[in-house]
């Protein structure tokens, strides 16, 4: 593999600065692309220009980008049936009903109260970080716009508690994932380490316990303070000039006329697309478990050996046809209106698909790059067993900001953090800890992050603005935890 050093590191650099200087986040991923395309074609404009192009073709050779792509698209037919079914209206009158009685008896308490459940659905779908940030932002959307509560305060508490719960919860294919990279590394009990090292895992945990104490002591700082006062001075859930990663056609959509609202046309088809969650991970990992001994021990692994990108495509697909059964047997649409329907969502989830597609083809040109093991390898050979668990998660961190992949930050960095935690004899546990942490930090502050595209997507918000008001709130936590990582690793 050719080593283009420091050069690696310049695609996604120029992505980033392009994306939060201009907010032309499509354009800022293209030109990162290219720019990474022409070093590897040693600036040969040609060359580079038609890799480009095949760039974006190699992205569909992937299955999981494939299925993931279309599950994007999918879920725009899913947001629009239950809007148009009545569920979404249904939903919030319940809501509203339960509101209203901590309502009366404090002013102010239901906007408290409707983002912990916000908060607390969230980190109940922690099998898997996409339906989880999707279910918040989806349930939740309606009712904050009627509290008035800013659409980044949505898309930070639905980024927030995707990612830090699949990892400290890990009975998932994330779970999976990290046992398997242990075991490469010849850890022989990796679900005993995995779990000692939870406990180290600072900044998820730190990050659920940001997310409950900003919205208990509504103290909030930064940029989203400022878009807390435009909310509930002017009424405006997002600012003047920004673009929503969902299209009107889906978030303006209201329930068909002569049609009584109801909370289960939304609660079945999205809670029948996370209870297959679990279902599909068994199905489609249960011939990947080689021995039988139990039934339920078969099953748990099987789950974990799972694919998450199937699983989310085939749960998407069922949910779907669920509603269309629903739907028609209520006589709210007919079978043309339903594929007419469904046809729309799609269309409106197009940008959000093509950003996803841009996503892959910058994470597919850092790996050609190396962008990764450079960054990791610059530090190895001058790291001591008390500063390994703080610069570990820093590496980790500025890898999966730059690659907007924590799991691809995962697979470097477990391969170059484990051996060196063994030949400095450092704690393994916390060196595990602030590798799977650093990785789901960067992930944070990313704004070429799937989890964080999925978030704004989901709470209809403008990307680069969940991104801003974010980032204050990651890097806060993002400091304490490297402090945290210091003192304990001059202490083991």
């Amino acid at each position: 593999m050719t080593d283009y050093g420091w050069l690696s590191v310049l695609p996604p650099v120029l992505a980033i600065f392009l994306a939060l200087k201009t907010k032309q986040v499509y354009i800022a991923l293209i030109f990162g692309i290219g720019l990474g395309w022409l070093i590897i074609n040693d600036w040969n404009v040609i060359d580079g220009t038609v890799s480009t192009i095949e760039a974006f073709v190699n992205v569909f050779k992937s299955e999981g980008n494939t299925r993931t792509i279309m599950f994007s698209a999918l879920v725009g037919s899913l947001l629009i049936f239950i809007q148009k079914s009545g569920g979404v209206e249904g939903f919030m009158k319940r809501i509203t009903k339960i509101l209203q009685k901590y309502e009366a008896k404090q002013s102010g308490r239901s906007r408290v109260v409707v983002q912990i459940f916000a908060l607390l659905t969230g980190i109940s779908l922690f099998v898997e970080t996409s339906i989880s940030s999707l279910t918040v932002g989806t349930l939740y959307r309606p009712i904050f716009d009627k509290l008035k509560i800013p659409r980044e305060k949505l898309a930070y508490i639905a980024d927030s508690i995707s990612a830090p719960s699949a990892v400290l919860i890990p009975f998932n294919a994330w779970g999976a994932f990290i046992m398997g990279l242990l075991l490469t590394q010849g850890i022989d009990e990796p679900f005993t380490t995995l779990m000692k090292a939870i406990g180290y895992n600072f900044y998820p945990i730190l990050t659920l316990l940001m997310v409950f104490v900003i919205i208990v002591s509504k103290k909030d700082f930064g940029p989203m303070r400022k878009a807390e006062i435009r909310t509930k001075e002017t009424g405006k859930v997002h600012a003047d000039n920004a673009r929503p990663m969902v299209s009107d056609s889906i978030t303006s959509s209201k329930t068909k006329e002569n049609i009584k609202p109801k909370a289960f046309n939304m609660v079945i088809p999205l809670f029948t697309m996370v209870g297959m969650m679990p279902a599909m991970l068994a199905f489609t990992g249960w011939e990947k478990v080689e021995t039988f001994t139990s039934l339920g021990n078969h099953l748990r692994q099987a789950i974990g050996q799972g694919s998450g990108s199937a699983a989310v495509l085939y749960s998407v697909i069922t949910a779907l046809f669920i509603a269309m059964i629903l739907y028609r047997s209520q006589k709210i649409m007919k079978s043309r209106e339903l594929i007419e329907t469904a046809l729309k969502g799609v269309s409106g989830l197009m940008p959000l698909a093509l950003l996803m597609m841009l996503a892959f083809a910058i994470s597919a040109v850092c790996n050609e790059l190396g962008t990764g093991i450079y960054i990791a390898n610059l530090s190895k050979d001058w790291l001591s067993p008390g500063l390994l668990p703080a610069v570990v998660f820093m590496i980790s961190a500025f890898i999966a900001f730059s690659t907007g992949t924590s799991w691809g930050t995962f697979a470097i960095m477990m391969s170059i953090a484990i051996p060196m935690a063994e030949v400095q004899d450092a704690n393994i546990y916390l060196v595990v800890a602030a590798t799977l942490g650093g990785g789901v930090f960067g992930d944070h502050c990313s704004p070429i992050s799937d989890t964080t595209i999925i978030s704004s997507m989901a709470s209809a918000s403008d990307h680069i603005d969940h991104v801003k008001t974010q980032l204050p709130y990651a890097l806060f936590i993002g400091i304490i935890t490297v402090l945290l990582y210091l003192v304990l690793g001059l202490l083991f």
